[in-house]
């Protein structure tokens, strides 16, 4: 993120100053114009503004995702998509969280990147390198931690904020310098680095590691997977990356802030996080010296390393603790743990076998099989005097509540967010995906201020018919039309259905139907047109593409080649020019891209 913000300031920097050198009198006098002009808290509100009408955009989400595939390549290895689909599918459909009303659904992808990264787009879109799959071992848990923290910046919509921060932050500092006629670019573009990853980014940080955790622990993830992750991502940072932007000085831990790195340091953020799970257990479960997992301060046993290749006791720990804390939450009595000491020393529990797999292994490896069985029941004796459990509740129900307000005004959110809803949803139906065009319909129908219920019905129509339900899709468009016979795009959509469900017949009559009631609107004509195409008869294609082209001469671009050149030869030869020259530009910056790796490779 902190590189796309770097990019911002040099557009911004760019755009704040003059190609030829003003004397300073003259340079001091511009400034203070244009920040009376535009002013700092200006340059704050039109750059969120902007970033959020990017973020609420499904095409800019779809070109977003493309984007990354394209610089990143896709990942090759089957196992890990499939491993990191499973826990964004968990963490979106069981997670605890709510999207505001001008946010998309989340869509992510594997990237083959070997950098241990993941990242959240304006547009909701996640990206995961599988350096960070595999950096992580990857752990299930661990994972989920990192991609809630990714899930909730884009939920609390950090990357509009920062980007709009920094670009305030850049004029303010502009100013200041002018005005007193010292600017040194040099330095206030590294005073600009540095107040983003301090008073930006940092903070943000802190914000996503919370949130991170509520989510993943509400889906039913280990509650000690954050932890876990930062003691690994601490190491691994350390000790082996390659990237000298992710090398962590294990010297500087102790310092006050953090220096330039956008990110505050992973011993911090796993004290946190540690913390957190600690009071998910309602202060239970504590972990000492990275190693010994304690109930009530009172040592349950010690962890030693697991993997050959590190020291991974403190991850072993963390996971080993989050088993217990998920049962101290989830059991309001010590017998509800349905807690049996085994033969070998160990013990069993209720609850998933896979989150507690981990403490089994310890419980027996230790014989603490007995001495957990104790531990837990004085736990419980002990909530009675300290209300605990009671806090515990409490703050749940203080965060749910939370929720619900933020839910409720989402769904009385007003009519122009209720249209973008539904046009966003009309959209991923274009894509053909209807989970996503389908979750934001379940928006809209929600909304006491949907202004147009008629299009609702065949909005969602398009939906079924992408998923494949006919009889709902169906059902829908005839709603639809029912309803707003007058209106032009209930006819266009149920036509668009018909078409997609294999009803051309019916799909022309309802382009007819579309051009009676409205002549001027041009999708009646293009469906046609492509209906007709469609079924092989080239000279009524040619015929309803030409109205087309008369109605709206800017649909010349859907409009295919053998049809456009008897239509408009002019605009014709025009596209057959720019395609030429397209491709030339293509095949040059091929030849250019092969001579330099070409070059790497001989050097190396």
């Amino acid at each position: 993120m902190r590189k796309k913000l770097c990019a911002v300031l040099t557009i911004l920097a760019v755009a704040a100053g003059a190609l030829v050198p003003m004397p300073r009198a003259e340079a001091i006098d511009a400034w203070a114009i244009a920040a009376q002009a535009l002013g700092v808290f200006g340059a704050y509100k039109s750059s969120l503004a902007a970033v959020l009408a990017m973020g609420n955009d499904v095409n800019a989400q779809v070109q977003s995702k493309r984007q990354d595939l394209e610089e990143q390549g896709r990942a090759k290895n089957a196992n890990d998509v499939r491993l990191v689909d499973g826990i964004m599918e968990r963490l979106v459909e069981h997670g605890d969280y709510v999207l505001r009303a001008n946010s998309l659904p989340f869509t992510w992808a594997l990237t083959d990147s070997p950098v241990f990264n993941a990242a959240c787009y304006p547009t909701d879109y996640v990206t995961i390198n599988r350096g960070l799959v595999h950096g992580l071992n990857g752990n299930v848990d661990e994972l989920a931690a990192v991609l809630g923290h990714e899930m909730t910046h884009g939920l609390r919509q950090h990357s509009a904020h920062s980007y709009a921060k920094a670009a305030a932050q850049f004029y303010g500092m502009a100013f200041l310098n002018m005005s007193t006629g010292l600017m040194d670019w040099e330095k206030m573009s590294a005073l600009v680095n540095y107040s983003i990853a301090k008073n930006v980014t940092l903070p943000i940080e802190y914000e996503a590691d919370e949130g991170g955790f509520r989510i993943m622990t509400s889906a039913g993830f280990n509650p000690g997977g954050g932890a876990a992750a930062m003691a690994r991502m601490g190491y691994y940072m350390t000790y082996e990356t390659k990237e000298l932007l992710e090398y962590q000085d294990p010297t500087q831990k102790e310092l006050p802030q953090d220096d330039f790195s956008d990110h505050p340091a992973t011993e911090k953020r796993e004290k946190r996080l540690a913390q957190y799970m600690t009071d998910y257990s309602a202060g239970h479960v504590t972990v000492k010296d990275r190693k010994t997992v304690c109930i009530d301060g009172t040592p349950l046993l010690t962890v030693t390393w697991t993997n050959d290749n590190y020291d991974n006791s403190p991850e072993n720990a963390y996971l080993v603790a989050g088993a217990l804390a998920r049962a101290f939450h989830d059991f309001d009595t010590a017998d509800a743990w349905g807690l049996a000491v085994t033969r070998n020393g160990g013990a069993t529990q209720r609850g998933d076998a896979r989150v507690n797999e981990l403490l089994y292994h310890f419980l027996t490896a230790a014989h603490a099989g007995a001495l957990l069985r104790d531990l837990v029941q004085a736990a419980y004796a002990g909530e009675a005097a300290s209300g605990a459990r009671e806090k515990l509740r409490a703050a749940e129900k203080e965060r749910a509540d939370a929720r619900a307000k933020e839910r409720a005004a989402v769904e009385a959110a007003d009519a122009k967010a209720v249209d973008k809803m539904r046009e966003n949803s009309d959209t991923y139906s274009d894509y053909g995906d209807s989970a996503r065009a389908l979750m934001l319909m379940e928006r809209v129908f929600a909304s006491p201020n949907d202004t147009d219920r008629a299009l609702s019905y065949v909005i969602r129509a398009r939906a079924y018919a992408a998923r494949g339900d006919a009889a709902a899709a169906r059902a829908d468009a005839d709603r639809g039309v029912a309803e707003g016979e007058k209106n032009v795009l209930t006819w266009v959509n149920r036509a668009d259905v018909r078409r997609t469900l294999g009803d051309r017949e019916g799909a022309l009559a309802d382009c007819m139907k579309a051009i009676e009631v409205d002549a001027k609107n041009p999708f009646g004509y293009l469906i046609a047109a492509e209906l007709y195409d469609e079924m092989g008869d080239g000279a009524q294609a040619e015929q309803y593409f030409k109205k087309l082209y008369e109605v709206e001469p800017r649909a010349a671009a859907r409009i295919p080649d053998t049809y456009l050149e008897h239509i408009d030869k002019k605009a014709y030869d025009k596209r057959v020019k720019e395609q030429k020259k397209a491709r030339e530009e293509k095949e040059k910056a091929l030849r250019e891209k092969n001579k330099k790796e070409s070059r790497m490779k001989s050097k190396s």
